[in-house]
């Protein structure tokens, strides 16, 4: 289509209030990012205080009160002007940003397009001061306590145009709602306070990061939930990761920070997806909390106007860390199991007797997992008195109803009573009843010695008899110059035949029968976005569940009582061992509570 034809004009400078305007729809595309921008300049004032009131969703009023240092009243004008800040005055500070806002458009481009009121006190002040329109407002005596109030009215009344675009009351407010909610999460330190229409919907005093994560994601996800801090040179990452079992249908209960700053950045979300996907449903999505610290000059902040998309200096090295540091925290999820003890240290022919052997003995002492009949012994011992049975009753009958000790601590997942329908595993531990998937389980186990078995061989290579070429643009043939190590390491021989063709002369000896121009395509276009590639990864753990679900034992299978207790003490010592592969639950927990819940004992 040809562009219709536009007047010839010379050129000229743009007015002031044009160029806010600008930079207003880059900046304040609707109401939520007024709230944003205003919530961040409250807490880069130190503000321990902040009260948030909403009109109509926004549209109609948005006014925030903080408790912070307050503006000195001869510094009034400069807050509405373009380009002024107190957060940044040289290059080095830009490239060091430790503040949430340092643009100096914001509240510039806010009053552009809407009603603005600012009314300020310092601690030094004897009263407070006010200032209204732009910049070229005067300053006049206003009443207010230490802090600043910014009175933000009739957003886009210049701009009818814009207007338009905005959604519902209720789906502006809900847009503010969680700005709000995404702020709070990160300053716990912080009281917040909501007002919309004149009702309070949320209000969150000063708390920790478990209280206040707690509630804002729910119950659901404060039940099941995993702390997390770790840390490896100038990287440290920290927060709450919820268990497969908070997982949710949508990506609504994901909040990543960077040095304190909500980002919706794809580099870290990558990494935490790939640390789920052993556990996890491929239409299900993680629940957390987490925050990212770094050096600022290791992360550059300043290539989105609303600041939400950073770019990191090592993106390969950030990658790496959080996925490994989330991959450990899901590892412990065994219940209460200990920790796991070493990986076996098996080899590729080990895996093809693995595959080939009986279940019996893969659970056979040799494996170093089946307990003595002592140990087992030990649930049924103790000096308890025993309840009285009618005269005549079976032996074994009286056995089973036996009062008994709780087992030792050391076997959380506590000892086998009996199989039910040939599918679960019903055994005692000192809590109550759990209940075993024992496919599932039995699943979970092998893919994991599967895993450690193929970790402890150093990456095979397969040569191609025949390479294969494919067309590629100048970013991916750039893309592979320039990782061309990176790509070694994942076991490819890829190299550049032309300016436009790469050619593939080795792959990976596990994945020799995938298609190799598809897979190189998939791996450079990862190494490219995020420093590495879980490809790889994510297809051989495929291939390694389809042979650990095939060699798992099946349903119906009668095991003896020292079978499922050997397979009780390998779920103790695997990671991940609370859900299969497929990111089903292996095991569930019936405390004697629910149980007398269940027949109504004590009420």
């Amino acid at each position: 289509m040809n562009a219709p034809h536009s007047p010839v004009r010379p050129i000229q400078a743009l007015p002031d209030q044009l160029i806010s305007q600008i930079a207003a729809g880059e900046v304040v595309d609707r109401p939520c990012a007024v709230v944003k921008e205003l919530l961040e300049n409250a807490l880069d004032a130190g503000a321990t205080a902040i009260t948030v009131r909403l009109e109509e969703g926004g549209v109609k009023r948005i006014a925030i009160t903080d408790n912070g240092r307050g503006i000195p009243p001869e510094q009034l004008p400069l807050a509405l002007a373009r380009h002024a800040t107190s957060k940044i005055a040289s290059l080095s500070d830009l490239e060091n940003v430790g503040t949430l806002g340092f643009r100096g458009e914001a509240l510039a481009s806010i009053a552009s397009v809407a009603q603005v009121t600012i009314t300020s006190r310092t601690a030094d002040a004897p009263h407070a001061s006010e200032i209204s329109g732009s910049h070229d407002g005067k300053v006049t005596p206003s009443s207010g306590t230490l802090g600043t109030t910014v009175d933000v009215r009739d957003l886009y009344f210049n701009t009818p145009a814009r207007r338009k675009f905005l959604k519902s009351e209720q789906t502006e407010f809900g847009h503010c709602a969680e700005v709000v909610r995404r702020i709070a999460l990160s300053r716990p330190d912080v009281s917040f306070s909501l007002t919309h229409n004149g009702k309070t919907v949320d209000h969150w005093n000063t708390s920790e990061i478990d209280k206040r994560s707690a509630y804002i994601l729910g119950n659901e996800f404060a039940n099941a939930r995993l702390s997390l801090d770790e840390s490896a040179g100038p990287l440290r990452v920290h927060g709450f990761i919820g268990l497969p079992t908070a997982s949710k249908a949508r990506a609504d209960a994901q909040y990543f920070y960077v040095n304190g700053r909500f980002v919706r950045d794809k580099l870290l979300t990558h990494a935490v997806r790939a640390a789920y996907q052993d556990v996890l449903h491929g239409d299900r999505y993680p629940c957390y909390v987490l925050g990212l610290e770094l050096d600022p000059a290791l992360v550059d902040v300043n290539v989105h106007p609303s600041k939400v998309e950073v770019r990191f200096r090592d993106s390969r090295a950030v990658h790496q860390f959080v996925f490994h540091a989330v991959s450990r925290a899901l590892a412990q999820t065994s219940g209460s199991a200990p920790a796991p003890q070493p990986a076996s240290t098996g080899t590729l022919p080990w895996l093809r007797e693995q595959r080939q052997s009986s279940f019996g003995a893969q659970l056979s002492p040799a494996l170093g997992v089946s307990q003595t009949m002592a140990d087992y012994g030990a649930l049924f011992s103790g000096d308890a008195p025993q309840r009285q049975m009618p005269a005549g009753t079976a032996s074994a009958v009286a056995v089973a109803l036996e009062f008994r000790e709780p087992p030792p601590e050391e076997f959380p997942m506590g000892f086998a009573l009996a199989q039910l329908h040939g599918i679960y595993i019903l055994a005692q531990n000192a809590n109550g009843l759990v209940l075993v998937d024992m496919h599932a389980a039995h699943e979970r186990i092998l893919y994991e010695q599967l895993k450690n078995a193929l970790d402890a061989d150093a990456m095979q290579v397969q040569p191609l008899l025949i390479p294969v070429t494919f067309h590629a643009d100048p970013v991916e043939v750039g893309t592979v110059e320039e990782n061309m190590e990176a790509l070694q390491a994942l076991g490819f021989d890829i190299s550049a035949l032309s300016p436009t063709t790469l050619a593939v002369r080795a792959i990976p000896a596990l994945l020799k029968n995938a298609d190799a121009q598809t897979l190189a395509r998939d791996v450079v276009r990862d190494v490219r976005e995020f420093g590495g590639s879980r490809v790889l990864v994510e297809r051989r753990n495929e291939m390694l569940g389809t042979l650990a679900c095939h060699t798992a034992v099946r349903a119906n299978r009668a095991l003896t009582i020292p079978e499922m207790n050997a397979l009780l003490r390998q779920m103790e010592a695997t990671e991940r061992a609370d859900q299969c592969n497929h990111g089903r639950p292996t095991w569930v927990q019936l405390a004697l509570s629910d149980l007398d819940k269940l027949f109504l004992r004590g009420q």
